[in-house]
């Protein structure tokens, strides 16, 4: 296994230099990007902080609605909620894959004691969340296509993003449905997930707390819909709302598959590429794309790493984290170990 690791990240390391080259050579006028940043209206940036960080207290918002259904009273505060969200986004952010996913839970748990499940059921939760999303994409991708110029390339990619989402939305609420209880270490790898997710999916049978989620994930998208406008002004791209909408979509299906930490590079390709369309030069839609991220970025970051510090934690506690594999009804997973040590010597506090 460690040495197919090694060679996986030898291989993606010439394939990123490779890769380098080329834009290097045959990439856009890259004399010109520094100068684009000369320009930045930063007023601008800052209405696009704070859409963004509105957007992610009414994301945690839904979270809390599906959290309420699922878990057994007294379900965890806001605060608990939006302190495990941001950490979770910080997650994301810096390490590979979707860590971020199973970090919220990690934290929430925390707070929830002895409590029997509580690990599957978050982690439910998180599936149900991410479900409710396809409601507001699906609103913005017939904004897009009423309004947008969508280039034929962005078409396939949208119309697959579609069929993947429908999809997870019919398995939740045929998971959903399904009745009786099972014990998830009696049960495989695919069936423990398919388990998980029917126990975090309890707001499926309350019609109007399912309401309220998907309400607040259409406020969080549609505020970040106008943080990528806002921030469109701050690099001086005069483009219309529907291209902030087709960058936001194109966007969020670059780093829906996370294949390094952020997906630097290939997110700035997807925002770069469809200003083409509305006359923004390459160079500028890269140095926007570079912005657009750092303004994202750098709010997730900064509350992850606040709430991090409340909590007591550290960034090398985020890397052990359980995998889904790992957690059953009665006991917290074993690598679960989101806690901090208590210092008992000098030497201990070296060690924590």
């Amino acid at each position: 296994m460690r040495t197919r690791v090694i060679a996986a990240s030898l291989a993606l390391v010439l394939l990123l230099g490779a890769a380098g080259v080329v834009l290097w050579f045959y990439g856009p006028n890259w004399s010109t990007l520094a100068s684009d940043f000369d320009s930045v209206r930063w007023n601008w940036v800052g209405v696009a902080l704070g859409l963004n960080l509105l957007s992610i207290a009414a994301r945690a918002l839904a979270w809390k609605t599906v959290i309420d259904q699922a878990v057994e009273p007294p379900p965890p505060g806001y605060r608990a909620v939006v302190a495990a969200f941001s950490i979770g986004l910080f997650a994301n952010a810096v390490l590979p894959g979707r860590i971020g996913e199973v970090a919220r839970v990690a934290v929430l748990s925390r707070r929830a004691g002895k409590r029997k499940g509580v690990w599957a059921t978050l982690l439910g939760t998180v599936f149900a969340h991410r479900v409710f999303d396809l409601f507001p994409v699906l609103g913005l991708i017939a904004f897009v296509l009423a309004t947008a110029r969508l280039p034929q390339w962005a078409m396939t990619t949208v119309e697959l993003f579609v069929i993947v989402g429908l999809a997870l939305f019919v398995l939740a609420f045929l998971v959903a449905r399904r009745r009786g209880h099972s014990t998830l270490d009696e049960l495989g790898p695919v069936r423990r997930l398919i388990e998980m997710a029917r126990q975090g999916l309890g707001v499926m049978h309350a019609p109007l707390a399912a309401v309220i989620a998907v309400a607040f994930q259409i406020v969080g998208w549609g505020l970040q819909l106008l943080a990528v406008y806002t921030a469109m002004r701050a690099f001086d791209i005069h483009a219309p709302l529907a291209a902030a909408g087709l960058v936001l979509l194109l966007m969020n299906v670059a780093i829906l598959f996370p294949l390094w930490p952020g997906n630097v590079g290939l997110y700035q390709a997807a925002v770069a590429a469809p200003l083409l369309s509305y006359g923004v030069a390459t160079s500028h839609g890269l140095a926007f794309g570079v912005g657009l991220q750092a303004i994202e970025s750098s709010v997730g970051i900064g509350l992850g790493m606040i709430f991090l510090a409340r909590e007591g934690l550290s960034y090398a506690m985020l890397k052990e984290m359980p995998e889904p594999r790992e957690v059953n009804l009665q006991t917290e997973p074993r690598r679960g170990r989101l806690r901090p040590k208590k210092r008992s010597s000098a030497d201990d506090s070296d060690k924590t």
